[in-house]
């Protein structure tokens, strides 16, 4: 939550020359409300399973970015389809920086009416040997410009493709 997922992914698909697709969006675009009012009504376990359809219809799609949520890698099906079905990134991001990126945010349900700071590193205590285990590699976000991310991946792309 707050690395910068949608930003790095719609300019690494600019350079790319592939669509973005973001989960979260996706699952905002079929059932026609926010991702707050699908934790509102159906709780995360309900937002997880609609989470999990999007990733699986999404990755059968080619030239495509994919950003997901911070926490679809809690699903093992879904680390299994991201795993095999692309090459994975992982967006890491302090806690202090999450902090940050969040501050003004209100549509992140799982930051809601808790103390935020407490909350991101409990998150990532549980999340982060998950993204560890399904990620091809690692880019720090930390105090970066998006377009320096997006064209780190490119070229970490790029190098893995040659012979």
């Amino acid at each position: 939550m707050g690395s910068g997922k949608s930003a790095v992914g719609r300019h690494l698909a600019r350079l790319l020359r592939h669509t973005f697709h973001d989960s979260d969006a996706d699952i905002e675009a079929r059932t026609g409300v926010d991702i707050a009012f699908i934790f509102e009504k159906e709780g995360e376990p309900g937002f997880r399973q609609r989470e999990k359809e999007s990733i699986e219809r999404l990755t059968r799609l080619d030239r495509i970015v994919l950003a997901t949520g911070g926490g679809a890698v809690i699903d093992a099906d879904n680390r299994r389809l991201l795993a095999e079905r692309g090459t994975v990134v992982y967006l890491k991001t302090s806690i202090a920086q999450q902090l940050e990126r969040t501050r003004h945010g209100r549509h992140r349900p799982l930051l809601n009416n808790t103390n935020r700071g407490e909350k991101l590193e409990e998150l990532m205590l549980r999340r982060a040997v998950l993204y560890a285990e399904v990620a091809d590699f690692t880019v720090s976000t930390d105090g970066r410009r998006v377009q320096l991310v997006a064209e780190e991946i490119h070229q970490a792309l790029r190098q893995a493709l040659e012979p």
